[in-house]
């Protein structure tokens, strides 16, 4: 989760509550520790966040560092950016949203918003790419429904315009730079999680594994992350259902995965497939049976681990990822570009980490709605 440093309260010696400062310099000093410890009330002023960058930018596979790294304090104009979703069908996507919103607010930028309605909508998303990148914008910020999908239209606005990638993996040709997680190592992560719980030798579990829309930006790598950790255990995939990651269609898929195999004793999957699983377990009463994962973290996936419903989740902090894609598209448009690719570190929220770990960065509030333009 990324770390900030903003201005505390403020704080006055001649005032009655500055009595205990032990005299002038004792209270600057207090202020000082208030300053520095990330307390939020005004305006900020060297803010950080923690994020991963990769030796070779582009390439997951290549080594990894941790910075601390400081974001624009503002653009120096009111540039136009357009960004594209596969979707909005999910909290995720609506905490991407959040955090775009944000920050577009905060550097003082103009925001559109389109969105696909989905994975099997590539063509819809085309279409979009395509309008959203006229003369009235300066920045395509990109959340593919396809890996390489999109790669022709995107070489055709990386004529006129830079294009960021952000969340979703995509091929490099005319990609200015990325915001994103590995998603190998969000799959990895689950995968461990039940290598541990379940060590080779011990008794055998069976597990049935929805990771989501085949041709995505993300299913590929999560797949390779979570089949790769499972390899020395004794839990094993004894069925693979794909399919997009809106509710219904998940709902679809376990139902037949349970008449399938009703032997099956984890679902792991998005995290739609984990709220909808919730929901399947709790009306065939199989809750103290069957145990639910998901590979990436949501409000639904949030309340289903305070629930005991919900074992554990990797969080790739969507609002941060959304709120960097934003300051990465100003950076790119003002030649200020210092990473061409960065994203949060990665972790594994479960039962007993959960409170401390918290929403900020990860959720969107209750009560924001889906978004559409900054002006």
């Amino acid at each position: 989760m990324y770390a900030s440093t903003l201005i505390g309260p403020r704080h006055d010696c001649r005032q009655k509550g500055c009595s205990g400062c032990g005299g002038f310099w004792s209270c600057i000093a207090a202020a000082l520790a208030l300053l520095l410890g990330g307390l939020f009330t005004g305006a900020a002023v060297a803010e950080t966040w923690r994020l991963e960058t990769w030796a070779a930018p582009f390439d997951y596979q290549s080594p990894s560092r941790t910075i601390e790294y400081t974001p624009l304090v503002a653009a120096s104009r009111k540039w136009r950016i357009c960004a594209a979703y596969p979707h909005l069908k999910d909290s995720y996507w609506l905490s991407v949203n959040f955090g775009m919103v944000e920050e577009a607010k905060r550097l003082g930028v103009a925001l559109r918003v389109v969105e696909a309605g989905g994975y099997p909508n590539l063509k819809r998303q085309i279409a979009q790419v395509k309008a959203c990148s006229d003369e009235t914008t300066d920045i395509l910020v990109l959340g593919t429904v396809s890996f390489e999908g999109l790669t022709p239209t995107v070489l055709e606005i990386a004529k006129r315009m830079p294009v960021v990638a952000v969340v979703n993996d995509i091929a490099d040709p005319g990609i200015t730079a990325k915001t994103g997680v590995s998603w190998i190592s969000m799959g990895r992560s689950i995968g461990a999680y039940l290598a541990r719980r379940h060590p080779s030798g011990s008794d055998p579990v069976k597990i049935a594994w929805f990771p989501g829309p085949l041709g995505s930006g993300w299913v590929p790598f999560v797949e390779e992350g979570f089949r790769g950790a499972l390899t020395d255990s004794s839990a094993k995939i004894v069925l693979t259902k794909y399919g997009d990651t809106g509710r219904e269609i998940q709902l679809l898929l376990i139902e037949d995965a349970l008449e399938e195999r009703p032997d099956i004793d984890y679902i792991v999957g998005s995290a739609v497939t984990a709220e909808a699983a919730v929901s399947v377990l709790r009306a065939r009463r199989l809750t103290d049976r069957i145990y639910v994962l998901a590979d990436y973290f949501t409000h639904a996936v949030y309340r289903g681990l305070k629930r005991g419903r919900i074992l554990a989740a990797p969080t790739d902090l969507p609002v941060v990822q959304g709120r960097l894609g934003i300051e990465q598209a100003v950076r790119v448009l003002e030649d200020k570009l210092a990473f061409k690719h960065l994203g949060p570190a990665i972790r594994l929220v479960e039962s007993s980490n959960i409170d401390a770990v918290g929403t900020e960065g990860s959720l969107a509030p209750a009560t924001f709605t889906p978004t559409f333009a900054v002006e």
